[in-house]
């Protein structure tokens, strides 16, 4: 008996999907849940489980193809998979008697590519490396584009490269955008394009939140399980000024402003593949603990590829923390339809007047973005005022104040 294999329903917001890897070819054994393929759309890159044990008997699609919800992916014959039979090398004997050379070994980046994800395969074909000399950090002992980067960093890593043409040439490499990145860019241009953005800065001093996490951070971490850092601070500072400032959180549709009576924050998580927006549904009645799990959980995830359409997709308003990277001031970009986002940035020691004396203190520029069709200059420095003083003075948040 056959069974057919289709795409998974895609949601509303994705039209179709980019058939980027197959990880068995037509004869290849398969086992019911194991991964056939990745199909990366606008957003996340979907894994298409086997329905059954059997062995793929076609494939309906070469890899690059651009595929919609429900079409035929693959046919396989059901039935108890066989057990793998040995390769046989040259002459008939065993694969693993018949040793091929470094070089070739090298030149079969598909060797073991199922444990690669789609960003780490190209790096690893683009390179001609041996994925089974890679060390896995993701989900099974996955290869993440990371892995594949820390890899080249060796010195042994790369093949040896081809002799020059001639004196003073110089390569190039032309690859082709990702969905995601693709997606990106054009959601970004089109942010610019139709709103009218505007950059408000302010600066808060984390003096305060420093030792409110330094005393009880231990204590926070040993009953929930989970380390107390800034977001869930940040998060909670945001959700109280959009109570007081409600067109922050609005949005823009046709010649109407839609308020939206619920939180859902974006937290921006940056992959490999790109920065993507998960979203902390009703972060209103969520605990302190509750976001920092969230926060945590959303990072690991989308670093792995496992990450959930439905939690990228809608969001009231979004947070960005440059400063992990070390950015002291940016103006980012508003994550449309939403109309703000704030920015977060590095906390630097600087020498600040306090009670008329200088101090030196730690202090961290926020940025808020904002689509000054909607939202007044008054409205969007009251808000990052709002912020500012709820970090500064963390009681403001048990109190909502």
């Amino acid at each position: 008996m056959t069974v057919e294999v289709r795409v998974p329903q895609l949601p509303e917001s994705v039209t179709d999907a980019t058939l980027v890897a197959w990880h068995k070819k037509p004869g290849d054994a398969v086992h019911r849940e194991e991964n056939l393929a990745d199909l990366e759309t606008d957003k996340v890159v979907l894994e298409v489980p086997s329905p059954a044990d059997g062995v793929v008997k076609e494939l309906k699609f070469d890899t690059g193809a651009t595929v919609t919800g429900g079409e035929l992916l693959l046919v396989i014959q059901e039935g108890e998979a066989p057990a793998s039979k040995p390769a046989v090398g040259e002459g008939g004997e065993p694969a693993e008697k018949a040793q091929p050379s470094s070089a070739a070994q090298e030149a079969e980046p598909g060797e073991g590519s199922a444990k690669l994800s789609p960003a780490a395969k190209r790096l690893v074909e683009e390179n001609r490396l041996d994925p089974s000399r890679i060390a896995g950090s993701g989900r099974d002992g996955r290869i993440t584009k990371g892995d594949v980067v820390q890899h080249l960093a060796k010195p042994e890593a790369r093949p040896p490269a081809a002799p020059a043409s001639g004196s003073g040439a110089r390569a190039e490499q032309r690859v082709p955008m990702t969905r995601l990145r693709a997606r990106i860019a054009q959601r970004l241009v089109e942010a610019q394009s139709t709103q009218a953005l505007l950059t408000t800065f302010n600066e808060v001093d984390m003096h305060a939140l420093n030792e409110l996490r330094g005393r009880y951070k231990d204590a926070f971490e040993k009953k929930h399980g989970v380390r107390l850092g800034f977001m869930s601070f940040f998060v909670k500072a945001c959700v109280e000024a959009l109570r007081r400032f409600p067109v922050v959180n609005a949005s823009v549709e046709g010649d109407d402003i839609v308020y939206h009576e619920y939180f859902d924050v974006g937290v921006a998580v940056s992959t490999d593949r790109g920065l993507i927006v998960p979203i902390l549904r009703d972060a209103d009645v969520m605990s302190f603990a509750d976001i920092e799990k969230a926060v945590a959980g959303y990072a690991q995830r989308a670093r792995e590829g496992s990450i959930k359409l439905e939690e990228l997709t809608g969001g009231t308003f979004s947070l960005t923390n440059g400063g992990v990277f070390g950015s002291l001031m940016s103006t980012p970009i508003v994550n449309a339809p939403q109309s703000a986002i704030l920015g977060m940035h590095k906390i630097q020691p600087r020498p600040m007047v306090v009670d008329g004396q200088v101090m030196v203190r730690p202090m961290m520029y926020l940025a808020l973005t904002y689509d000054h069709r909607i939202i007044d200059g008054r409205e969007a420095v009251q808000f990052l005022v709002a912020v500012k003083d709820a970090i500064e003075d963390p009681a403001r948040l048990l109190l909502q104040i």
